[in-house]
């Protein structure tokens, strides 16, 4: 039996009185001396305990310190969720690196950038992964990275650790990521747990994309959370296919599971039959699901038969949810304790969420409560790792309850900045120290928060946030293109997708599709706008200086897709 709400975080209360910081090792080796053999990463092909995985972590560490990567120093993965994940995400940690998990749908260019600006020594990569070759990218941008790293455009990068998918023909002369394994044992390092753990890359909203600082006390405060607020059960089962490489999946998943020890089932890809078939196969009790994936799922479970007897939780969130999402999971699915919630990079993870025994109405008015999490929070801001507040947007005035404005954060889950950006560190911050989320919203006298919009242009497609002004500079590099402008709308699916409004040159002709394909070969699949409009530059609304007024394209384009 679960229990109530009340009682298990009253177990997780009990279980730990006082909090304590630490590194992400350490609470993954106090998990092992209280529960080593129960799973921590559980496959189709096979099941890992926590044992094994903190064995497999101490070697592949060795193997670190072997190739001279010291503490301090930053170790890139371009990995999806495979095992290998997990395991050398705790070796980096134990040796007292800094990890920078990459997006794996990023392109040539845009690794090319992430390698440079955040300084890593060591890229850990895929060779293939679902038609994508890592290594042809390797070749274009560091010619000789089997031998000679990063060569003279990637000074910094000394080494490449190569995992092998299956899918492409084998590369003699690159280092396999297990052959980091053969190093031996070597001397457990002290790392401090407030020192930075992460770098983890976030688009914003103006600019390239920029490495968010995240540290040890950080996420293991932001993953406790997770476990309290959402009442995790002792060894639940967490099922996802949300990357790891972003906050969603590794702290709301990957690091929240050792406090309870449960375990994790991550998957490579999202496919709806096979979350349910994998959800029967392996009891798990809990998923995280974008919308679009939500949805997906209810009409998958509509065409077969599974025993989903045990499932009994799901964090939904990640972008605009219909209302029958809800109805379905609980009605549908038999899914009790449903949750949604908002957070950001800057703020760890989530940083609110409804309560699992909240009403329906909640799921459907609000974006979750601001975060309760026990003894991991901030007394002072009571007992939250954030706390948010509503200013004006022009003049930063502190607004009532009730009052649409900016949500600004500040906490111990906020960042203190952004990797060698002084100056977007800077301006991401207010006079007194709060972080400016860029989004509009309200907080009610209970503290939940409704999202109402973006002062930012940036939005969110399948739960990547996508930046206008990348795709805009790529169109425009067209011969024929003289204007593009890139703006969201709404997606029930997706939550939101691109509409991109391109201006030929005159006497040119463009062809659509063949935008969208160039687009598909430079950025990722998320950034291609769903819809290109053609238009004249007279279509464009612009305002007195000569700025697009995106709000009023998005307008046009409902009206031009006639969409509701």
């Amino acid at each position: 039996m679960m229990g109530s709400v009340a009682d298990r975080q009253q177990a997780l209360r009990a279980a730990m009185p006082v909090w304590e910081p630490r590194t992400l090792h350490a609470v993954l080796d106090d998990t092992v001396r209280a529960t080593p053999d129960r799973p921590c990463v559980i496959t189709d092909d096979r099941s890992w305990s926590y044992a094994e995985i903190a064995a497999w972590s101490k070697r592949l560490a060795a193997g670190l310190v072997a190739l001279g990567v010291a503490p301090g120093e930053k170790v890139a993965l371009v990995l999806a969720n495979y095992p290998e994940f997990v395991a050398i995400r705790y070796a980096v940690s134990r040796i007292g690196a800094v990890c920078v998990p990459i997006n794996i749908l990023n392109r040539c260019d845009e690794l090319r950038y992430l390698l440079d600006q955040s300084d890593s020594v060591l890229l850990v990569t895929m060779d293939r992964f679902r038609g994508v070759d890592y290594l042809d990218m390797l070749d274009q941008i560091a010619p000789g990275w089997e031998d000679s790293g990063g060569g003279e455009g990637l000074p910094n990068l000394r080494h490449v650790a190569v995992l092998p998918t299956g899918e492409a023909p084998d590369r003699g002369a690159a280092r396999m990521l297990y052959s980091l394994e053969a190093g031996g044992g070597c001397a457990e390092i002290t790392v401090d747990p407030h020192a930075v753990c992460d770098i983890i890359y976030t688009s914003g909203t103006t600019g390239p994309p920029k490495g968010v600082l995240l540290t040890h006390d950080m996420l293991m405060r932001t993953a406790y959370g997770s476990a309290y607020a959402r009442a995790f059960e002792d060894g639940r089962r967490i099922l996802f296919s949300l990357p790891m490489y972003h906050v969603f999946g590794y702290v709301e998943g990957l690091l929240a599971v050792p406090f309870v020890g449960g375990a994790i089932v991550p998957q490579l890809r999202f496919d709806a039959i096979a979350t349910l078939a994998a959800i029967a196969r392996h009891h798990a009790t809990d998923a995280l699901l974008i919308p679009a994936m939500s949805l997906a799922v209810l009409d998958a479970a509509g065409e077969g038969t599974y025993d989903l007897s045990r499932w009994n939780a799901v964090l939904a969130s990640g972008g605009r949810a219909p209302e029958r999402l809800w109805q379905g999971l609980r009605e549908g699915l038999g899914v009790d304790e449903i949750t949604t919630g908002y957070g950001m990079t800057e703020t760890t993870a989530s940083t609110t969420v409804t309560r699992p025994d909240d009403p329906v109405e909640r799921l459907l008015t609000t974006n979750g409560r601001q975060r309760d999490v026990g003894v991991a929070g901030d007394p002072r801001q009571g007992g939250r790792l954030v706390t948010y507040r509503v200013v004006d947007p022009g003049t930063g005035a502190v607004l009532d309850d009730g009052e649409t404005g900016e949500l600004v954060a500040s906490g111990y889950g906020v960042t203190q900045g952004y990797y060698n950006k002084p100056e977007a560190t800077a301006a991401a911050f207010d006079a007194e120290g709060w972080l400016r989320t860029g989004d509009l919203g309200r907080i009610d006298d209970d503290g939940y928060i409704t999202l109402l919009g973006r002062t930012k242009e940036s939005y969110r497609c399948g739960g990547e946030q996508v930046l206008p002004t990348e795709i805009e500079d790529l169109l425009t590099t067209h011969a024929d293109v003289v204007q593009a402008h890139v703006v969201p709308i709404p997606d029930e699916r997706m939550g939101e997708v691109g509409v991109a409004f391109v201006v030929a040159r005159p006497g040119a002709t463009l062809d659509r599709s063949a935008l969208q394909t160039m687009i598909a070969a430079r950025l990722a699949r998320y950034k291609v706008p769903r819809h290109i409009l053609l238009v004249d530059a007279a279509a464009i609304p612009t305002t007195a200086s000569g700025r697009a007024r995106k709000f009023l394209l998005t307008k046009q384009a409902l009206q031009i897709l006639e969409l509701p």
